[in-house]
């Protein structure tokens, strides 16, 4: 079902018009903005600018393609009947992409603050319906099968607060994937460049779900095997004054190789129910 942003009425009809007050979301250019008022700004957590890097660089980064990989098999364990989808912050559309191949049934749904990111995603997933929206304020009642945040929260101020806004825009039983940034200590220019707010630590993003109203399936480090190489990079950048991320996806095609298969075999631990205690993300799976 859908919920009126002005007056709080929730409604199930075909149209975005609140039967109750009238209101209508704008329309801009060809898709609905909940949120116009961030949307060429993003309210300041993401670079306009990486969404032209993020499309050139995902498709080959072991990191981003590993991910996919843990994310579908993921949706498929623990929810792999879901009719419907929904990607918070789905940037430009590489995670729906991943799914909509894994899952040609699906109805996926993305959402992104900044505008610019939905050109590429709707690129990407022609068959994917898509809105520009402000997390904090998700438009949605009990409407989803499954949603997921990918690298996301740790862009916004009010975290606990969309994580409750994904609660209610989730169905009973819904399931939610999360991952985040983890430990503090790793810090870096890359995270002011990306513009974090923080990097978490397992207590803080769990106790967030937790007192959300979710219960917990899967919670686990990703990123374990080449921590100690993550921590050394990390550390040298830590005071870069000229830091430039573009760098990170320019390494060796053959090193880019190894290191996705170090994490293909990361993800076959998990699948087989191995939980890392360390690593660069932490990803949860939690019910509602």
């Amino acid at each position: 079902m859908k919920t009126c942003l002005k007056c709080k009425f929730t409604f199930s009809t075909n149209s975005w018009e609140c039967p109750s007050c009238g209101f209508t979301p704008i329309i801009n250019n060809g898709i609905i903005s909940h949120s116009p008022k961030f949307a060429n700004n993003g309210d300041g957590g993401f670079k306009k600018a990486s969404f032209s890097d993020l499309a050139k660089f995902e498709n080959k980064s072991f990191w981003f393609k590993s991910r996919n990989k843990l994310i579908t098999w993921a949706l498929k364990r623990f929810n792999g009947k879901s009719n419907n989808f929904l990607e918070v912050g789905c940037g430009t559309g590489f995670v729906l992409k991943g799914i909509s191949r894994a899952f040609p049934s699906i109805h996926l749904v993305g959402t992104e603050i900044h505008r610019k990111g939905l050109d590429y995603a709707i690129d990407r997933v022609p068959k994917g319906d898509f809105m520009q929206m402000d997390a904090r304020q998700t438009p949605f009642y009990e409407e989803f099968d499954s949603i997921g945040a990918f690298d996301v929260l740790e862009h916004i101020k009010e975290d606990e607060l969309v994580v409750r806004e994904l609660y209610s825009a989730l169905k009973p039983g819904g399931i939610l994937l999360i991952s985040v940034p983890q430990h503090p200590f790793l810090w870096s220019a890359a995270d002011e460049y990306a513009c974090h707010v923080r990097r978490y630590n397992n207590d803080n993003i769990v106790g967030i779900v937790k007192r959300s109203g979710f219960h917990i399936l899967k919670n686990t480090s990703f990123v374990f095997i080449l921590f100690p190489l993550m921590y050394l990079s990390r550390i040298n950048n830590r005071n870069c004054k000229d830091y430039n991320p573009s760098n990170e996806f320019r390494i060796n095609r053959f090193i880019n190789y190894i290191f996705y298969l170090v994490l293909i075999f990361e993800i076959f631990c998990i699948k087989i129910g191995i939980s890392f205690p360390l690593g660069g993300s932490r990803f949860i799976i939690a019910k509602k």
